[in-house]
């Protein structure tokens, strides 16, 4: 099928947590015969930061922050089988919705790709006058990021009659494991970047346990934490590209997962971080959220802590063969059951099963 995507960035990880989510799951998609085609505007820098320059696997279309550049590109929807919008493209999102319901042919599938489900969901609860309810209301499918059961029943209070989780996954051809790097090493090392509805999790869970451990070395990578107080004896590296994801992983003793706050309410959401470091064979320490043995098993594929008092103790626990056996059944886990081929072997069956329901029933 011919898909016409439309995101915050294929090729740049810049204040873009979900770009390697797009990668993965297009790239595995295009594997599979789909001519896919990825839309994204000149916004927030991204494309000063590029990780990647377009690949061979996808048509990649820049265009300009402004209104009129949002309504030509919204008017090539109209050559695609299948329409996807992704929520938090970050510029116009409700009107370039509107052009591409507008634009995409009577028969055509058309998708909203929810990247952070439990935020959007509150956002529809707070404004019953928000555009996305109209917007839904004339969109076939809804995929999301994740949030399981609690999402999909969200949506389906909004009235939308078929929604599912993707969950996010590896390629393992981006994300390995590989020697590791001074420059990352580290007992314990977080990457993400500071935003509202993390920050404060990121205190409990990361700062405080650094503070209480003096001895021990700390490592944070991510955007915007240039400004923030920080305990001595951790280092901030700043934008991480994805190219030393593998590197940043692999290097220290461990590495953690702090949700967002919605996220970790929720469950059933872990973030891109997780598999990419399972991947690469990094031993992982995760905040605590439902749905965590959905996708490893606690204690021996990844270790869980409800605190950063339970950090610490993990830490005062953990050698480096403790890590490396962990990080290989991570590893084996993550190769067995949570691919992007996966992934998209399970869309492509969507798509195929829901082109060919009937408009109206979609509609109903």
């Amino acid at each position: 099928m011919r898909i016409a995507f439309y995101g915050s960035s294929l090729l740049s990880s810049y204040w873009n947590g979900a770009a390697t989510y797009y990668r993965g799951i297009l790239k595995a998609l295009a594997h599979l015969g789909h001519e896919v085609v990825f839309y994204e505007p000149d916004a927030h820098g991204r494309q000063e930061h590029r990780d990647i320059e377009p690949p061979d696997w996808c048509r990649v279309v820049v265009y300009p922050a402004t209104l009129d550049a949002v309504a030509a590109a919204a008017a090539e929807a109209s050559s695609a089988e299948v329409v996807v919008k992704a929520s938090g493209v970050g510029f116009q999102d409700a009107a370039l919705f509107d052009h591409l319901l507008a634009n995409a042919r009577p028969e055509a599938l058309t998708v909203f790709w929810d990247v952070d489900a439990p935020a959007t969901l509150a956002e529809l609860a707070d404004d019953v006058d928000h555009p996305l309810h109209r917007q839904l209301a004339r969109t076939r499918l809804v995929f999301t990021y994740g949030g399981g059961d609690p999402v999909v029943y969200g949506y389906k209070g909004f009235g939308v009659e078929h929604c599912f989780p993707i969950y996010n996954g590896l390629d393992p051809e981006t994300h390995f494991p590989v020697p590791k790097q001074d420059g990352f090493s580290a007992d314990l090392a977080f990457l993400g970047n500071r935003l509202p509805d993390r920050e404060a999790r990121v205190e409990e869970f990361f700062l405080s346990v650094a503070q209480a451990e003096p001895q021990r070395r700390f490592l944070l990578g991510g955007s915007g934490w240039d400004d923030k107080p920080l305990p001595s004896n951790m280092r901030c590296v700043g934008h991480v590209p994805t190219s030393d994801h593998n590197a940043f992983n692999c290097s220290p003793l461990a590495v953690l997962n702090v949700s967002r706050r919605d996220m970790a309410q929720t469950g059933f959401s872990p973030a891109t971080r997780v598999f990419e470091a399972a991947g690469a064979g990094a031993c992982i320490i995760t905040d605590r959220w439902p749905g965590v043995d959905f996708f490893f098993d606690e204690g021996t594929e990844i270790l869980v802590a409800g605190s950063g008092e339970e950090v610490r103790a993990i830490l005062a626990g953990l050698t480096p063969e403790i890590a490396r056996e962990i990080g290989d059944r991570a590893h084996e886990r993550v190769l067995r059951c949570h691919t992007y081929r996966q992934r998209a072997m399970e869309v492509d069956g969507l798509l195929t099963e829901y082109f060919h329901h009937p408009v109206r029933e979609a509609a109903e």
